[in-house]
């Protein structure tokens, strides 16, 4: 009996992998794929072969190396910010990935958030999207309580760019500002200083727990150089601020360290003692858990099977014994490659809970309303064991009755991708019942934005929309988006944007991100280009026309790709469609260090 109610929730899929289509989506997703592989493996060299030499010629690690090393064996780094500064700074020679590597990695089975300079790209000096960088990182590791690795390594700011490095709220000095709040909420940091910590950056190892510094580095407020020029003083590098003088006369250096190596290995012998903090908050079931070893199946950062969550100690979020082989979801992840087409501005219709099926364990989904505002779908999952709720634009057509207006008790035909009154008052109301129960959100976009026109105004769509708009902003459990296809206009807001506070914000290479989509854009723009130009006189001709028209789209599709949101850090990371539930279950984990949870309060809502 206890089986036949299981088989309830599952989904089944219609997908048909040896279908014409299919196979020109997966193609096309494949081609997408390399090419983005590719330039990121350019990005990951950083300053190039050149200057990794003239790093290992003094002595040091490039960054990549140093992470090797830190990591435990056979994890990897789940990479954040990686496009940071994409296409950015090209009149001083770029800044491939601003010159710093941050993202979740797994140190003596902690997970932890690595933040590391890479001096092989203008010896590690902080543009503004570096800062910016630092600081989304240092965000997550607060909203998380997640423990904090500095790998300093870094010349200090840029100085052709201080003006906007320096001065204001979200600059440089914030980063320090975090240091001490971080530190105030008992999370961890530890720096290791592998180089050069110059000027404002020295602050950031002495603001953090524990300070590692190696020979050969250097710690100081002020170079020589500066020094000398400011009061006259002549002195050495290694006299001024060496890891001798800070060891044996400062006091600054909790640990001098020979190498990079031998720092390394200090550190994880540091964060090995690290001990963990219950947390003060709602507590969880108390449930005895065990999680499964890394598989094929699981996240490359879960944790050793060996490891059992002690009763009192589980985050408030419901966690049940999870195994990576029974509970994987039923349908191969590949899959997901024949849904979309790539190509921008694809009509893409499909069943989204065909994503659904392949990111949830033992693909079972216990839908809300499934008959009720079908353009959004909402339901319970779990993901690696974990309870999670998800929100997801449906983009198939719908049947719907009308409730209001005057075709109220007819049928329409509701547009997948697009969010009505309904699907918005269904969402909200689920929203506030995964705060009620504390179960964390999962937001899959793709979304072309709320109904217009007379019906839908008359319906209640901005009343309705503002339910859910409220419910997002007011949401306390942890809130997780990946950007499946388009994210335009207000479905973007109501879908949990990034204005809207996701503990992480994740992108298939199929994302659009934008106000509007290119075509729509072009379209109302260029009309309102040649209205202008023919009240100066200037009849344009149709050739003339699609010129404009197609200038303003192909300048709005470039703006929509991905990589143009990451290189700015509106999306933490673009990954692949087939790591969606990888990623999901990594970001799970860190949320679930986060014990405190504040009351939910959804405040005035339109009813």
């Amino acid at each position: 009996m206890a089986d036949e109610l299981k088989a309830e929730n599952r989904l089944e899929s219609k997908v048909v992998a040896g279908a014409a289509k299919f196979g020109e989506n997966r193609a096309a997703m494949a081609a997408l794929l390399a090419a983005l592989r590719g330039e990121e493996d350019g990005i990951r060299l950083g300053g190039g072969v050149k200057a990794a030499e003239a790093q290992r010629a003094k002595g040091r690690l490039t960054v990549r190396e140093r992470l090797a090393l830190l990591l435990d064996e056979g994890t990897e780094l789940l990479e954040l910010g990686l496009w940071a500064a994409f296409g950015m700074y090209s009149e001083y020679g770029g800044a491939p990935g601003a010159g710093v590597v941050t993202g979740l990695g797994r140190v003596c089975g902690r997970v932890c958030m690595i933040i590391a300079n890479d001096a092989t790209v203008k010896a590690g000096a902080f543009f503004p999207m570096t800062a910016k960088k630092v600081l989304r990182a240092q965000r997550i590791a607060l909203e998380n309580r997640i423990p904090t690795l500095y790998l300093v390594d870094s010349s200090g700011v840029f100085l052709p760019l201080q003006e906007d490095v320096f001065p204001d709220t979200d600059d440089f000095g914030r980063v320090f500002r975090n240091n001490a709040v971080m530190s105030s909420l008992g999370i961890p940091q530890i720096t290791a200083i592998m180089g050069m910590c110059v000027a404002g950056g020295a602050y950031l190892p002495v603001m953090t727990d524990t300070v590692l510094m190696t020979e050969g580095s250097g710690l100081f407020l002020a170079g020589p150089s500066l020094v000398q020029a400011a009061i006259g003083q002549k002195t050495g590098a290694e006299e001024l601020g060496g890891a001798a003088m800070h060891a044996e006369i400062s006091g600054t250096v909790d640990f001098k360290e020979p190498n990079d190596h031998l720092c390394l290995a200090r550190l994880r012998s540091l964060v090995g003692m690290m001990g963990r903090r219950q947390g003060s908050g709602i507590r969880g079931q108390g449930l005895g858990i065990r999680s499964a070893g890394p598989g094929a199946q699981g996240s490359r950062l879960s944790e050793p099977a060996s490891e059992v969550v002690e009763e009192g100690t589980s985050a408030p979020f419901s966690r049940i014994v999870f195994d990576a082989v029974r509970d994987a979801p039923r349908f191969a992840a590949e899959e997901l490659y024949g849904l979309l087409n790539p190509a921008p501005g694809a009509s893409n219709v499909y069943d989204m809970r065909e994503v659904i099926a392949r990111i949830v364990d033992r693909s079972e989904f216990d839908e809300y309303k499934a008959d009720f505002g079908r353009t959004l779908l909402c339901g319970y999952a779990r993901i690696g064991g974990r309870a999670v709720g998800i929100v997801a634009n449906q983009k198939t057509n719908q049947s719907q009755t009308v409730a209001m207006g005057p075709q109220a008790g007819t049928k329409r035909i509701e547009v997948g991708g697009v969010i009505y009154t309904e699907s918005a008052q269904k969402a909200a109301r689920f929203i506030m019942d995964c705060n009620q129960n504390l179960v964390p959100l999962i937001f899959l976009h793709d979304v072309n934005g709320f109904m217009v026109g007379k019906d839908a105004e008359w319906s209640g769509i901005i009343r309705a929309g503002a339910k859910m708009v409220s419910a997002v902003s007011t949401s306390v459990v942890p809130k997780i988006t990946v950007i499946v296809g388009g994210s335009f206009g207000a479905g973007h807001y109501a879908m949990c944007g990034k204005a809207y506070d996701p503990r992480f914000l994740f992108a298939w290479p199929t994302a659009r991100y934008a106000v509007m989509s290119g075509a729509s854009a072009a379209g109302t723009l260029a009309e309102v280009r040649a209205k202008q130009m023919e009240r100066g006189g200037k009849v344009l001709s149709d050739a003339e026309k699609k010129a404009v028209y197609d200038e303003i789209k192909n300048s709005y599709d470039a703006q929509a790709d991905p990589r143009y949101g990451a290189a700015r850090l509106w999306i933490d990371a673009i990954i692949d469609p087939a790591k969606t539930r990888e990623v999901l279950m990594t970001a799970l984990e860190a949320c679930a260090l986060n014990f405190e949870v504040a009351k939910f309060n959804p405040g005035v809502l339109q009813t």
